[in-house]
């Protein structure tokens, strides 16, 4: 059975106004540049691990992170910058974490995406293959078990990761519970490198969704007004009672997985389409051509974000560097549960 896309249906989504695009378009510009700066100190050999980027899949992430509230949840994944800005996460963070600065929030203990800062809301990632999906249900369970109600977690994954154990799991457990849970699902036809057709049975992924009680709801990635849309309506929908939600995007990668990667495999015809459309010429097209942004206006932001990117990696790479003789080897988050061992004579 071949998979196959469907185009997006359009349901009860508002189209968001002037102000809505021109925020998300910001968030969009400071990811865009940021991940650049990243991937050009990667380059150089001044970041250590991976880098990888969100180029194309912006669009997507920023809508995620605006449709939260304080006091929800967010699970972001590899390609979630613009959505991580959008939530409130400060780029110094990200900055401090590739480049290995004990004043960030993992205290140079990890040099790529798997940070965040749980009391604001932003939950470090274990994996993209599924598993924060089961700790987003962990945090809306214990909100449950206090009395706290009105806030949604929602957890981004790939495609790919649909196809794992821990995908079932948590949508099962979810489905059962109904929690206010939103799944973002970033289809960019490929699971690293395997294409959709080999890595899934189902028709659409769509069709997930009333398997484990979710409601579908279809996006094309690269549009930044339909995200806004889509995603406000199904974080709506969790936050009022009405379940988990399942959102599929389509877009494309327009990177390979990672810096080191360079997606020879992907398709020409892909690239051609309008999946492989920039999500970030698509926002700026739709800006100028309803008159809420000129030419000047872009160029002036564009230099606003790269003159705040460089000014957090020159403080940065000002600051020492970890001292491991002067590290408490202890969990980060629970090191004053740790018993300090008995004093012998």
């Amino acid at each position: 059975m071949a998979y196959r896309l469907v185009e997006p249906q359009p349901k009860d989504e508002v189209s968001p106004g002037k102000n809505a695009c021109l925020e998300a378009y910001r968030y969009i510009l400071l990811a865009r540049v940021l991940d650049d700066k990243f991937a050009s100190l990667y380059r150089m050999g001044k970041i250590h691990g991976g880098v990888f980027l969100g180029r194309g899949q912006e669009a997507l992430s920023v809508a995620a992170g605006l449709a939260l509230r304080k006091g929800d949840v967010f699970a972001p994944l590899i390609r979630d910058a613009a959505g991580r800005i959008a939530f409130g996460e400060p780029i110094v963070d990200a900055v401090r974490t590739y480049l290995g600065s004990p004043l960030g929030p993992m205290r140079a203990r990890d040099g790529n995406v798997h940070r965040g800062r749980p009391e604001s809301g932003i939950l470090p990632m274990i994996s993209h293959l599924g598993a924060m999906i089961s700790v987003v249900n962990g945090v809306l369970l214990a909100n449950r078990m206090k009395g706290i109600s009105g806030t949604v977690g929602l957890a981004s994954i790939g495609e790919g990761g649909t196809s794992t154990g821990a995908f079932h799991e948590a949508l099962n457990q979810a489905g059962v519970e109904r929690f206010p849970l939103v799944v973002v699902v970033a289809n960019n036809g490929y699971a690293y490198s395997t294409p959709n057709e080999r890595q899934l049975a189902c028709q659409t992924l769509e069709l997930k969704a009333p398997g484990y009680g979710f409601r579908s709801h279809s996006v094309d990635g690269t549009d930044l007004s339909a995200c806004l849309s889509v995603m406000n309506v199904a974080a709506s929908e969790a936050r009022a009672g009405g379940g988990p939600q399942l959102v599929i995007a389509r877009l494309l990668r327009l990177c390979g997985h990672g810096e080191h990667d360079d997606a020879g495999y992907v398709d020409p015809r892909l690239k051609e389409s309008t999946l492989g459309r920039d999500c970030l010429k698509v926002a700026e097209h739709h800006l100028m051509a309803r008159g809420w942004a000129s030419t000047q206006d872009l160029a002036v932001w564009r230099e606003a974000a790269v003159e705040e990117v460089e000014g957090v990696v020159a403080q940065v790479q000002r600051e020492d560097g970890p001292d491991p003789y002067a590290e408490e080897w202890r969990a980060l988050a629970s090191k004053h549960l740790v018993d300090e061992p008995p004093i012998t004579a």
